[in-house]
């Protein structure tokens, strides 16, 4: 490896890019793209089946319909008129399947109507650690930390 290569793939470069990775939009973003893409193709069979026939048929039947010749020149204002449809059944879908019931929810948490995620306590984290430290030396986890011996904490049931 060159020393370039090297000063490239640093550390701090490596978490950093974890770092971006792992944030939520960027996955949330990721997702939205795959089921996008999916339903997309929903939308253009429908468009394609249901919609691209009754266009022909209000257009003048058959295989140009939808369709007018000007010198020669073909102008498919179906084809356009199709694609159209797309977009805005495909825009219409997202809008109130996705963001609007996200920017309901992001509300309802500014207003504290709804609890955002649950942080586990300081107590749950203290009893993960030791129960990982004491894997690491070969023993099981431990015992119950509210049972005999042991102190209950603040903010401990």
């Amino acid at each position: 490896m060159t020393a370039a290569a090297v000063v490239w793939l640093d550390e701090s470069m490596i978490k950093g890019f974890k770092d971006f990775l792992l944030r939520g939009n960027v996955v949330d973003l990721a997702v939205a793209v795959v089921i996008g893409a999916a339903f997309t193709g929903v939308v253009t069979s429908f468009t394609e089946s249901f919609l691209r026939p009754l266009i022909g048929l209000v257009g003048g039947g058959g295989r140009t319909g939808g369709s007018f010749v000007v010198d020669g020149q073909t102008f498919a204002w179906g084809d356009f008129l199709n694609s159209l449809l797309t977009f805005v059944l495909t825009a219409t879908v997202v809008y109130f399947v996705v963001v609007l019931p996200m920017k309901l929810i992001l509300e309802r948490r500014k207003r504290g109507e709804e609890a955002g995620p649950v942080a586990p306590t300081q107590v749950e984290l203290l009893v993960e650690i030791r129960d990982l430290l004491r894997a690491e030396q070969g023993r099981g986890p431990g015992q119950d930390p509210s049972g005999p011996g042991t102190t209950t904490l603040p903010g401990q049931l």
